[in-house]
């Protein structure tokens, strides 16, 4: 499995890159394996309002549908429109395929997340 240096991680195989106050978030590569193909995304909405933990996205492959968790509180304010049309770019790079991008309310919730090494290491 794959894992990308410098971003940060949720128990659910979920990423998340920090940018200021803003955070990018897309699944992790151990995520999409195991799903395998993924043929639909589930894009929140523009200026949705998350609590961290709560339901954020969710992504169907032709083995099972999974939720991506808002990893911190915020709210929208962009989501990548590409994955509803090509939701398997996720499976050629998850990396670069990221779901969406949340202002921060509370960046102290970050602290709830694993660093990249950590994860690895759980993996």
């Amino acid at each position: 499995m794959r894992v990308e240096k410098g971003l940060l991680y949720t128990k659910d195989h979920d990423w998340v890159k920090v940018e200021g106050n803003v955070v990018t978030v897309g699944l992790a590569d151990y995520a999409q394996d195991h799903l395998g193909d993924i043929v639909y995304v589930e894009l929140p909405e523009v200026d949705d309002e998350v609590e961290a933990g709560d339901s954020l996205a969710s992504v169907e492959s032709v083995k099972a549908a999974s939720d991506i968790n808002a990893p911190v509180s915020g709210k929208v304010i962009e989501v990548n429109e590409l994955l509803d049309d090509e939701p398997g770019e996720i499976n050629k790079d998850c990396y670069a395929a990221w779901v969406c991008k949340i202002e921060m309310s509370n960046p102290a919730e970050l602290e709830e997340l694993t660093n990249d090494a950590d994860y690895e290491a759980s993996l």
